[in-house]
């Protein structure tokens, strides 16, 4: 189990600290409802440092990068961040990530703390255009500052102009009394805030003056079990739950990631798929009746015949009720088509919905 650099500050903190993707992670300090709340009112900070970073760099950076993800990543500009995703060869995906341009030439990729090593291991084995490549993975730390009072929160500990920094922007500068760190207007929760990239012996000094910047707006710690009520909320993608190595990414609507505008690893293959059609949609639903619905229960038909399983399912603080995603038939797929939910012995009735679930 690897501990990030933070983890003797979140036990001394009371956290309640559980296995996640090989790193000893907080999932709860005081609860989720109320973390929860604390992001989308106020302000919250995730230490989200067991996730993967990979320096893509030199002449031939772009060339690697366009074969390996579906977006177009020759879109960017430094001081971008691009969605993406890394399609296989045989129409599923092998991770979702985020591609940053820090320089001419010199890309950062993000990507999921359980697939570091595959991602690695994937991406060198598609570098036949000998871009130059670094797993900095052990040397980072992420802070996800999140909520609608990050900005001003955060304000005074750097000389950038903070709400100038549009979303899926950043800027490398001065931070918390640091150079050189990458602030990042991204972020999983749909409440607005930045990541901020750091080393691991700049991550304390970090935290410390991230919350003393933050006493005066309410801020505070935030585990892993509310980061995944909050991007549930939103309808943000979970790699392992709602995409994996067997869906693609038009199943998954992700759509709108995937630029045919250029050649990319089993590229023809989904082309054909989007001109045919796909078989199946992920798609989200709230439950009409009380009950929670949970990652591997069937979705069922009026007759109770298993149509489908969802993949991502919790009980909405924001709403109050049920949601979940899951794959269905494309015929179901349509906004207010009605399906089950088996919930253990009871189909529950469900409704299916336009994301996201919250609108803030």
């Amino acid at each position: 189990m690897k501990n990030t650099a933070l983890t003797a500050t979140h036990e001394a903190l009371g956290a309640k600290m559980v296995p996640f993707a090989g790193f000893n992670m907080p999932v709860q300090y005081e609860g989720v409802n109320i973390e929860h709340e604390t992001v989308r009112k106020a302000v919250g900070v995730f230490d989200v440092s067991h996730m993967g970073e990979f320096l893509i760099e030199g002449p031939h950076a772009l060339e690697l990068i366009q074969k390996v993800s579906s977006n177009d990543a020759s879109k960017l500009a430094i001081g971008k961040a691009q969605y993406s995703c890394m399609p296989n060869d045989d129409g599923g995906i092998v991770d979702d990530l985020i591609i940053y341009q820090l320089k001419e030439e010199t890309y950062l990729l993000v990507v999921n703390a359980s697939n570091i090593e595959k991602d690695w291991n994937w991406i060198s084995s598609k570098n036949d255009v000998g871009a130059e490549m670094r797993n900095l993975s052990d040397d980072y730390s992420l802070l996800a500052i999140q909520g609608p009072k990050a900005v001003e929160a955060m304000q005074s500990l750097t000389s950038h102009d903070l709400s100038a920094i549009k979303f899926y922007n950043f800027v490398v500068g001065d931070f918390a009394g640091l150079d050189n760190i990458i602030i990042s207007a991204t972020g999983y929760t749909g409440s607005g805030g930045f990541e901020i990239y750091c080393k691991n012996d700049q991550a304390q000094q970090v935290w410390d003056k991230v919350f003393e910047a933050g006493a005066d707006y309410g801020i505070k710690p935030i585990g892993l079990a509310a980061r995944d009520t909050l991007r549930l909320e939103m309808g943000y993608c979970l790699y392992g739950n709602d995409i994996n190595d067997t869906t693609s990414p038009l199943e998954a609507g992700l759509g709108w990631i995937t630029k045919f505008t250029k050649d990319f690893t089993n590229s023809e293959a989904l082309k054909q798929q989007k001109e045919e059609g796909v078989q199946r949609k992920l798609v989200a639903f709230e439950l009409d009746e009380r009950g929670i619905p949970r990652q591997g229960y069937d979705i069922v038909d009026a007759e109770g015949n298993v149509i489908g399983q969802v993949t991502s399912g919790t009980m909405s603080p924001s709403l109050g009720k049920g949601i979940g995603l899951g794959y269905v038939p494309t015929a179901l797929a349509g906004v207010d088509n009605k399906i089950h939910i088996q919930i253990r012995k009871n189909a529950i009735p469900a409704t299916v919905v336009k994301l996201p679930f919250y609108k803030g």
